[in-house]
């Protein structure tokens, strides 16, 4: 007999997973600085998280050098899965295979060109274990999604389920406008500007974030997410589909972390990004942590027509009732 039969069950070691697709084919033309965005990527993650998060990367057709790199890693215990593809299968598949391979149940898939703070993980599972019906967290506040696929997270702000009020928060203009910055888009000079914040046992969070960086409920994979593949390489609506319009769409918040944890760095290493990381490694925390249980999450699927329904009407309200300041 298999002395495996024979085992225990198997009992799950952290409730927490990162997982990041990188796809470098080469380290020419648009790619000659991409392998070092992504170890600096891999690094801070590996500094900024604890003993509750394993890293899972998937290589999606990567050339020999990143591939290597990745072997390294693994070798030396500082990952705790490497995928494999001899093709390019595309982000979304990628993501969406190994979230659904994935048994923890806070998923967190990141771009490539993700750059960790110290605290983003503790501070992502702070507002899972403390506010209720959280679909999704994203260590990058920006004020501007706050009408961005957050109907379901409007509808509970006016059902009184959690507290809303605008707020000045001067201690993320700086982070906010290098994230505005990266992909070209106008920078605000008001560091005084509102944000739409919400309050529940104590716990502040932001409405609406992006999708370069997304802790989700595993649940939502298996419920919401399409079950048939997106079979698109990159961009395309497909991050919509997969990521924006499932959270949305099984009746739980989109939120983000009251303060920045993280940053888009693009496709080029800075001075500014190397410094974070050595505040990171100056300032490492705890690595053992205790796991700790999350609420209960089961994502509702509406009727499709009720839903896009329910969507204009509780923008449109909430707008009314909460104008912008």
């Amino acid at each position: 007999m298999n002395p495996q039969k024979q085992s225990k069950k198997i009992q799950l070691r952290c409730q927490h997973r990162l997982i990041i697709v990188v796809f470098i084919p080469s380290l020419e033309g648009y790619y000659k600085d991409v392998l070092e965005v992504f170890k600096l990527c891999l690094d801070s993650a590996i500094t900024t998280t604890n003993s509750n998060c394993a890293i899972t990367v998937v290589n999606n057709a990567s050339c020999k050098q990143v591939s290597q790199y990745l072997e390294d890693k693994l070798e030396a215990k500082s990952i705790d899965t490497i995928i494999h593809h001899e093709e390019n299968i595309g982000k979304i598949d990628a993501l969406v295979g190994a979230a659904r391979a994935s048994r923890e149940p806070i998923l967190t898939i990141s771009d490539v060109d993700i750059l960790f703070k110290q605290g983003w993980q503790n501070e992502t599972e702070k507002i899972f274990s403390n506010i209720k019906n959280v679909a999704s967290v994203s260590p990058i506040p920006c004020r501007n999604f706050k009408n961005y696929e957050t109907s379901s997270t409007l509808n509970k702000i006016l059902l009184g389920k959690v507290k809303f009020s605008y707020q000045s928060i001067p201690e993320n203009h700086e982070a906010h406008n290098r994230f505005l910055e990266s992909f070209h888009w106008k920078l605000e000079s008001d560091q005084n500007v509102k944000w739409p914040v919400i309050e529940s046992n104590g716990v502040k969070a932001i409405v609406g974030s992006g999708h370069q960086i997304l802790s989700m409920r595993r649940e939502l994979f298996f419920t919401t997410v399409p079950r048939q593949p997106s079979l698109i390489l990159v961009g395309n609506n497909s991050e919509f589909l997969y990521c924006d319009e499932p959270i949305n769409y099984s009746n739980g918040m989109r939120l983000a972390t009251y303060q920045n944890f993280a940053f888009h760095m693009g496709n080029m290493v800075e001075g500014w990004m190397k410094e974070v990381q050595r505040e990171n490694i100056e300032n490492i925390e705890n690595k053992d942590c205790k796991v700790s249980k999350l609420p209960e999450f089961n994502p509702k699927m509406p009727h499709r027509s009720w839903y896009k329904l329910k969507k204009r009407l509780v923008h449109r309200v909430f707008n009314i009732i909460y104008p912008e300041k």
